[in-house]
């Protein structure tokens, strides 16, 4: 998998409309978590722009990624997909072994590369949506018209999943397999064949729920988060406060309360909670508005893949939107109270370092693609 200059050509500008949409939530980001974590950096590191300087640093090595994937030629990723898939596999191993991974909250997440940590979890997001896409392109037929076609994704998923599991990372999880079944539905797999292996994974999913008692006391907090305020219901009834006091136009930047070690984690996966008390319903709904354009945009750059017969490129901007509009929902749902708590960041928005830099080279390889399908050439097919 070695990269030579035949991989970094000179090329033009990239996709202004993407580009622009991408950097409006990195700098949302930026500002949300500088407001929401001032306090906490200052209680626990004794400096207040602790936070705010590190996920600087995250944005930078994001960029960087972003113009690395962005350089790249798809051939390069399309061939190396095994590559990728194997390192993603061979890293979910390595985080489990005891004295090498960090475990923080009794989850096994992190691995501690100096000052930082790398959370493998987020690269194996990546990890999958490059192989599925180059698999789809090179199987297309099997795919489409056979079970063994079908299935064996289904055990790369399994693989992957159950790496997940024993973390464990029950939001990654679903996030991976919602992704891979949806890449796998757009590629025009059978509909029987779809749903048999859909319900499998939802019986699996509800297994998963009822033999966790955590994960049972977080769906009936869920359902009922005042029944029990101060324990279970703790972090969604602070969010919904934060919620109800931002109002229409919000209390102003830097001024929210429940940042004040009212609602927990909150320059991290309920970042958007802060920025909806400190902006309101109406920076609440520009930053959907921003996800809807940039996912719809994703969207868009994807059909024209098909119709310059990229299905590679196509397949892979099926993936990132599917991935970033899976996240966004999620935390969104879990922050207004629509879905049960759950701990996934926001794209370009929550505190780390990992997942922002995995985002930034996503969006950076989807504006590789718009890049193709705009050059007079088209980008050569993998042969199967």
């Amino acid at each position: 998998m070695k990269i030579t200059a035949r991989q970094f050509p000179s090329i033009g500008a990239p996709d202004t409309t993407l580009a622009v949409l991408g950097l409006a939530l990195l700098l949302v980001g930026l500002v949300a978590i500088t407001s929401a974590s001032i306090e906490y950096a200052e209680w626990h590191f004794q400096n207040a722009w602790y936070h705010s300087q590190r996920h600087t640093v995250y944005l930078l090595a994001g960029i960087v990624a972003a113009a690395a994937t962005y350089r790249v030629k798809t051939e390069f990723w399309q061939s190396s997909g095994w590559w990728w898939l194997f390192a993603a596999l061979a890293l979910l191993i390595l985080v489990l072994i005891p004295g090498v991974g960090r475990e923080v909250n009794g989850s096994q997440r992190w691995l501690p590369l100096g000052p930082f940590t790398l959370q493998p979890s987020e690269f194996a997001k990546f990890a999958v949506v490059v192989y599925l896409a180059g698999y789809m392109v090179r199987r297309e037929h099997e795919v489409r018209n056979k079970w063994q076609g079908f299935l064996k994704p289904m055990t790369v998923l399994f693989a992957t999943t159950l790496l997940l599991m024993i973390e464990p990372d029950f939001g990654a999880t679903v996030i991976v397999a919602a992704t891979a079944l949806g890449m796998l539905f757009l590629a025009g797999v059978k509909v029987g064949h779809f749903m048999v292996v859909v319900l499998g994974a939802l019986g699996a999913m509800l297994v998963l729920v009822i033999s966790e008692p955590y994960r049972v006391k977080r769906l009936t907090a869920y359902t009922d988060p005042w029944a029990d305020p101060y324990d279970t219901g703790f972090q969604l009834t602070q969010s919904l406060i934060a919620f109800g006091r931002g109002e229409w136009t919000g209390v102003g930047l830097g001024n929210s309360v429940q940042k004040l070690f009212y609602l927990p984690e909150a320059h991290t996966d309920f970042v958007f909670s802060i920025w909806a008390e400190e902006t309101g319903f109406v920076g609440a709904v520009v930053v959907m508005a921003l996800f809807a354009a940039l996912i719809g945009r994703i969207l868009w750059t994807g059909l024209r893949a098909i119709r310059a017969d990229n299905a590679f490129g196509a397949y892979i901007c099926y993936g990132v939107a599917l991935v970033f509009s899976g996240q966004a929902f999620v935390n969104m749902g879990v922050s207004s109270g629509l879905l049960p708590t759950k701990g996934l960041t926001l794209p370009f928005v929550s505190y780390g370092g990992t997942s922002l830099i995995v985002c930034c080279a996503m969006l950076g390889l989807v504006l590789r693609i718009d890049h193709d399908i705009r050059s007079p050439q088209k980008p050569e097919r993998q042969a199967s």
